[in-house]
C-alpha cells in the first residue's frame, strides 16, 4: 500500500488516481468556444464588482471569464461524472468519478491539460475534527468599563482590550463600523449563527447577504461546523456590554470552503472557488482562517519550496483575488510551537495581510507561525491568545488561535477603507503596516506588529489632504469680500484651535473658537461684515502648536495704488499684490536697510492682471526697515514696509 501511495506522486496511471481520488482536477489549457465575453461583463459580474474594478482602474480580463461551457458539458457527457464546481481563475473543474473509463475519455480531450486527485467522496472520510473547539473560559471583570462605556460609542462589554490594542474605537467613534462594506467570510461552517444572541443584529438588520456552501453545496452553513461562527462574531457581533466586533454595521457573505472533517486539496479548490464568487458578488474583503501545510494523505503535502512561489492552488487564488482589487486577510496558522513552525498557505503570498497573535497585552502567543524567511511575515498581530468569541452556549467566552487574530483586526481593516474608498487595496495596507509599533524593525513572528488603527486613519487622512489641497491648509474666501469671509481650515492638533479676524494694524474684530480633531477639515465663518471700511484684514488661526494668519481685503485694494504690500504681523511674511501696468517679465526684490537683496521674484505679469507673491524669507529676519522693490520694462516702484 504504501509504494501505491507513493505512487501517486508521478501520477503514474490515470486509473490508479481515479482509484485513490474520486474526486478529481481537470485542467484546461484554454476558455476556447467561450460564449461569454470581455464586452459584457454584466452577464458574469456583478454592478458592484465592475465598480470595484472601475474605481481602482482593474481591467476586466481573460481571468474573469467563466470556464467554457462547452468544455463543461464535454466533461459532463464523458460517462459517470458529476461536475461539483469551477474556478475560472484557475481553469479548471472540480469532478467526481468512479468510471474509469469516463475519466480515460476526459484524459484524452484536447483541451485538458492534466488530471489530478484531489480528494475522497464523503462516504470513504475519516473523521479527525480538524478544528477544535475552543475551550470555555470564565470572563474577568474589567474594573474601567464605565470609563470605556462613557468615552466611547459603543460598550464593548467582554472584548474591548482586543478592539483598544489597536485603538479600533477611534474608528468606530468617528462613525465608521463598516456600514456599505461587504465581507466575505470563508471558513468550515457557521453552526447556530441563526439563534445566537450575537447575531442578532446582523440577521435583524439583513446585514447577512448570502450563504454559499461550497462543500456540500446546499448553500446552508447554519448546519456545519462551528469555527466560523467563532470568527464571524469577532467580526459583527454587536451586542452592547457583552461583545462588539470590529466590524458590527459591515455585511457579509457567509462562505462555506472547508470540510472540518478531513484536510485534502480539493479544499484549496473549494477555497478559489468561494473567493471567485466573492469577489463576482462585488466583497470588498475576504476574511478567512483556514490555511493549508500537509495532508491526511502525506503523498500530497506541501512542502517549504512551496514558500513564495504561488504554486499551490490557494495561494494562487487568493493572489489573483487581490489583484481583482479586494484585500484578502488571512490567519498566519498555529504552527509556531509544531513540527512545521511556518506559516501555512496561502498566508505565503505577498500582497495578502498575514496575521499572527499575540494576548491582549500584545506578547506572541506560542503558537503563532513563525514566517517562513525570504520575506516580511507574518505581516502584522492581533489578538488571538484568550480571544473573546461567542459561544455555543449563547455567551461569550474565549478561544486561542490565529483564527481569532485575523478576523478581529480585519474588521478594523475594513472599517478603515471605509473611511478611505478611492484608496486601492494595497495602500490601505501599506497603511496599515506603517502604523504598526515594529514597523521599523520587522522580525518573522510579530511582522510589522500591532497596527494602531487612529494612526493609519491620519496617514491616509492627510494623504488625502494633500491630494485635495496640496501643502495649504488655512484658506479665506471670497477674497476680496463684502459681507463674510468663511475660512476653511485642516486642523494641526487634536483640541482647540482660535480663529480671529483682525485688522491690518492688528484690532481683533471677530473669534470663533472650534474644538479640532487633528487632520480634518472644518468651515468657518465671519459674517455682519458689511460695515467695514474697505482695506487689509487678516485671518489667523493658532493652536498650542502652531500660528498662521492669511491677509484678506474688503473692496478693491488697488483703489488708491496698482502696487500694495502689506507686513503680515503674524506670520512674518511680506506679501506684495499687483495690477498689471504692463505685459512681460517683472522681477519683485526684497532689500534689507543696507541695500543687500535678501529674495527675488521673477515672473510674467498681463495688463490689468491681478497678481499677489510672498516673499515667505521675511519670517527669518529681525524687526526693522524694509524695502519691496518692483522692476518692470516700463515701471519702478519701491515701496518701504516695517516688520515689527
Amino acid at each position: 500500500m504504501r509504494n501505491f501511495i507513493i505512487s501517486l506522486l508521478f501520477i503514474s496511471s490515470v486509473l490508479q488516481v481515479n482509484a485513490q481520488f474520486p474526486k478529481l482536477i481537470i485542467q484546461l489549457k484554454d476558455k476556447g468556444g467561450n460564449t461569454f465575453n470581455l464586452n459584457n461583463p454584466l452577464q458574469y459580474l456583478s454592478v458592484r464588482a465592475i465598480q470595484r474594478r472601475s474605481r481602482y482602474n482593474i481591467p476586466v480580463d481573460s481571468i474573469d471569464l467563466p470556464v467554457s461551457s462547452r468544455y463543461i458539458d464535454s466533461i459532463r457527457q464523458s460517462g459517470g461524472v458529476t461536475i461539483l464546481s469551477t474556478s475560472k481563475w484557475l481553469n479548471q473543474v472540480l469532478i467526481e468519478t468512479t468510471d474509469q473509463n469516463a475519466l480515460s475519455k476526459i484524459k484524452s480531450f484536447s483541451f485538458v491539460k492534466s488530471t489530478r486527485g484531489v480528494g475522497f467522496r464523503s462516504a470513504n472520510i475519516t473523521l479527525n475534527n480538524k478544528f477544535k473547539d475552543p475551550p470555555s473560559t470564565p470572563l474577568l471583570p474589567q474594573a474601567n468599563r464605565l470609563a470605556e462605556t462613557a468615552a466611547n460609542a459603543y460598550d464593548y462589554g467582554s472584548n474591548y482590550q482586543q478592539v483598544h490594542i489597536h485603538e479600533g474605537e477611534f474608528l468606530h467613534n468617528k462613525g465608521f463600523h463598516g456600514e456599505s462594506m461587504q465581507i466575505a467570510v470563508l471558513d468550515g461552517g457557521f453552526l447556530q449563527y441563526k439563534t445566537i444572541t450575537a447575531f442578532d443584529s446582523i440577521r435583524n438588520n439583513r446585514q447577512v447577504l448570502g450563504e454559499r456552501d461550497f462543500v456540500a453545496f446546499d448553500n446552508s452553513v447554519d448546519e456545519d461546523d462551528s469555527h466560523g461562527m467563532y470568527c464571524l462574531s469577532i467580526l459583527s457581533a454587536n451586542w452592547p456590554g457583552r461583545m462588539v466586533g470590529t466590524a458590527p454595521k459591515a455585511n457579509y457573505w457567509l462562505i462555506r470552503t472547508e470540510n472540518a472533517e478531513t484536510e485534502y486539496p480539493i479544499e484549496e479548490h473549494n477555497w478559489v472557488a468561494g473567493a471567485e464568487f466573492a469577489d463576482s458578488a462585488g466583497t470588498d474583503l475576504i476574511s478567512t482562517s483556514l490555511g493549508y501545510t500537509t495532508f491526511d494523505d502525506p503523498s500530497l503535502n506541501h512542502s517549504y519550496a512551496d514558500f513564495y512561489k504561488n504554486t499551490t492552488m490557494v495561494s494562487q487564488g487568493a493572489a489573483i483575488a487581490v489583484k481583482k482589487g479586494m484585500i484578502v486577510s488571512v490567519s498566519a496558522g498555529n504552527e509556531g510551537a509544531g513540527n512545521w513552525k511556518y506559516i501555512s498557505f496561502p498566508a505565503d503570498v505577498d500582497s495578502v495581510c498575514t496575521v499572527g497573535a499575540v494576548n491582549s497585552t500584545g506578547v506572541i502567543a506560542g503558537f503563532s507561525s513563525y514566517g517562513y524567511p525570504g520575506k516580511i511575515k507574518t505581516n502584522i498581530v492581533s489578538v488571538g491568545a484568550g480571544t473573546v468569541i461567542a459561544g455555543l452556549n449563547n455567551q461569550p467566552t474565549t478561544g486561542n488561535g490565529t483564527s481569532f487574530s485575523n478576523p478581529n483586526v480585519a474588521g478594523l481593516i475594513a472599517c478603515l477603507w471605509q473611511a478611505f474608498p478611492r484608496v486601492s487595496n494595497m495602500n490601505i495596507l501599506s497603511a496599515v503596516y506603517k502604523s504598526s509599533d515594529k514597523y521599523a524593525t520587522p522580525d518573522d513572528r510579530y511582522g510589522y506588529g500591532i497596527p494602531n488603527f487612529r494612526l493609519a486613519y491620519l496617514s491616509l487622512k492627510h494623504d488625502e489632504n494633500i491630494a485635495l489641497y496640496g501643502n495649504e491648509w488655512l484658506f479665506a474666501t471670497p477674497n476680496p469680500f463684502t459681507t463674510e469671509v468663511v475660512v476653511k481650515f485642516i486642523a494641526r492638533i487634536n483640541g482647540p484651535v482660535t480663529l480671529t479676524l483682525s485688522s491690518a494694524g492688528g484690532q481683533v474684530i471677530a473669534t470663533q473658537n472650534i474644538n479640532g480633531e487633528k487632520e480634518e477639515v472644518y468651515n468657518a465663518a465671519f459674517s455682519n461684515l458689511g460695515n467695514l471700511p474697505s482695506g487689509l484684514y487678516v485671518v489667523k488661526y493658532f493652536d498650542s502648536t502652531t500660528t498662521r494668519t492669511l491677509p484678506v481685503q474688503k473692496g478693491n485694494i488697488f483703489d488708491k495704488d496698482w502696487l500694495v504690500a502689506f507686513a503680515n504681523p503674524s506670520s512674518h511674511d511680506f506679501t506684495v499684490f499687483i495690477k498689471g501696468q504692463e505685459t512681460g517679465e517683472i522681477s519683485l526684490r526684497l532689500i534689507d536697510p543696507k541695500g543687500s537683496v535678501i529674495e527675488t521674484i521673477a515672473t510674467q505679469i498681463t495688463q490689468n492682471e491681478n497678481l499677489t507673491i510672498r516673499f515667505n524669507n521675511a519670517q527669518k529676519l529681525p524687526p526693522g526697515v524694509y524695502f519691496i522693490q518692483y522692476v518692470g520694462k516700463t515701471q519702478k516702484r519701491t515701496l518701504r514696509l516695517f516688520k515689527g
